[in-house]
C-alpha cells in the first residue's frame, strides 16, 4: 500500500515535526489546525529547523525548499478528503482526540487510513470512534521528531496488516526505527519514562533535593542527557500528568499516582518551556529553578 498523500491535525510541536519529516521524505503534506497563527508559526518553526539541519550536515541545503513546497496548510478538515492517510496529532486529550476523528471520517475516502500519534491513550478505543478500526493504527513519533530516530508502532485489536505494513514503510521512509508496542496504557517509552518523572517530582515534593541537586544526580550519576525534571518541562507537565492519569486509571496501580505536586504546577499553568515557567523559570537569560 504505497501512500504519498498525508494530512496532519494539530500545527503544534508533534504536528509541525511530523509535517517536517514527511515532506523532506517526499510526502504531500497537508496541515490542518483551526488555529490559524499556530499554522503560521508551524511553517516558520519547520523552515528554521531545516536550516538547522543543514548547517549541521544532516541534509542538503537544496533540499529545503522542495520540501516547504510539498506542505500546505488548511483550517478546514474539508481539505484532507484526497489524503491517503491522517495523522491526528492534536493534544493528549482522549474526548478532544474522539472528537476529531468523528468530525473527519466522514469526509475521508473508504480506503484513506488514520493515525494517532498519542503518547498513551488505547488505539483500540480511539478506533472505535472512527468508521475504519481496520484502518486505524497508533504513530508515536517521539519529541522533537526531526532528532528522535524512533516511532513507536501500536496496533489496535481490529488493525489489519496491510495498515501496519504501511506504516512500517512510512516509518522507514522517514528515516527511523520502528518500536512494535502492544496497546497497553503509555505503551513502552512513556511506561518507563514518566513514572521515572514522576519519582523525581515526588522526591522534590518531600524535600530529598531541590531542582538543581535532583537534576544534576540524574544527570551525572545516571548519565542521562537531561534530569528529569527538567525533561518534564520539555515534554510539558500537562502532557506528563496525562501520561500519568492515564497510566494510574489504566493499570489501577497506586505506584502510577501522579505527584500532588505536578498536579498543583499544572493548576497553576506552569506548563514548563512552552509557557515560561515549570521547575524553571524560562523568562530571563539562563533558566532559574522554581524550587
Amino acid at each position: 500500500m504505497a501512500l504519498e498523500r498525508i494530512g496532519i491535525i494539530g500545527a503544534g510541536q508533534m504536528g509541525t515535526g511530523i509535517a517536517h519529516v514527511l515532506a523532506l521524505a517526499g510526502y504531500d503534506v497537508v496541515l490542518d489546525d483551526v488555529n490559524k497563527d499556530a499554522l503560521g508559526k508551524a511553517l516558520d518553526r519547520i523552515e528554521k529547523n531545516m536550516q538547522r539541519q543543514a548547517a549541521k550536515g544532516v541534509i542538503g541545503e537544496d533540499a529545503i525548499a522542495p520540501a516547504l513546497a510539498r506542505i500546505r496548510t488548511t483550517s478546514s478538515m474539508d481539505d484532507l478528503k484526497d489524503r491517503e492517510l491522517v495523522i491526528e496529532a492534536a493534544t493528549e486529550d482522549e474526548a478532544i482526540k474522539k472528537k476529531i476523528f468523528q468530525e473527519l471520517s466522514p469526509r475521508l475516502n473508504d480506503k484513506a487510513m488514520v493515525a494517532t500519534n498519542t503518547s498513551s491513550i488505547s488505539v483500540t478505543r480511539l478506533a472505535a470512534a472512527t468508521d475504519r478500526p481496520e484502518r486505524f493504527i497508533g504513530l508515536h513519533f517521539m519529541n522533537p521528531v526531526p532528532l528522535m530516530q524512533l516511532v513507536e508502532v501500536i496496533r489496535g485489536i481490529a488493525t489489519d496488516d496491510a495498515t501496519f505494513q504501511a506504516a512500517l514503510e512510512i516509518v522507514r521512509r522517514v528515516g527511523k526505527t520502528a518500536a512494535y508496542a502492544e496497546d497497553f496504557p503509555a505503551f513502552i517509552v512513556n511506561r518507563i519514562i514518566m513514572p521515572m518523572i514522576n519519582e523525581a517530582v515526588y522526591t522534590l515534593y518531600e524535600g530529598v533535593g531541590n531542582v538543581d541537586a535532583i537534576d544534576t544526580a540524574m544527570r551525572l550519576g545516571a548519565n542521562h542527557p537531561m534530569g528529569p525534571l527538567q525533561l518534564a518541562d520539555f515534554i510539558g507537565l500537562d502532557t506528563c500528568l496525562a501520561v500519568m492519569q492515564v497510566l494510574y486509571e489504566g493499570l489501577a496501580d497506586s505506584k502510577y499516582r501522579p505527584c500532588p505536586l505536578m498536579v498543583k504546577y499544572v493548576e497553576a499553568g506552569w506548563l514548563g518551556k512552552k509557557t515560561g515557567r515549570g521547575f524553571y523559570d524560562y523568562r530571563g537569560e539562563h533558566p532559574v529553578p522554581t524550587r
